[in-house]
């Protein structure tokens, strides 16, 4: 069973963690990089995916650390 995908959201004050479906934000961080390794951890850990959004909140980039084959089969 996997987990919560995580999110790397903009912040007034700098960038965020949250958990899909949670109110409150996981952690918060001064630069997107610091979030992006803090989701990275908690993705790798629950094998989940994570979303990365820009500054306009548009997903720029999207990891998966799940059970996801590659190449898919069929």
């Amino acid at each position: 069973m996997t987990g919560k995908n995580q999110w790397v959201v903009p912040r007034e004050d700098g960038w965020a963690v949250r958990g899909e479906g949670n109110s409150r934000d996981t952690s918060h961080h001064a630069t997107q990089q610091e979030a992006i390794n803090a989701a990275k951890g908690i993705a790798q850990n629950q094998a989940s995916e994570l979303f990365i959004q820009n500054k306009q909140g548009q997903i720029r980039e999207r990891n998966s650390y799940g059970n996801d084959p590659f190449p898919p089969k069929g």
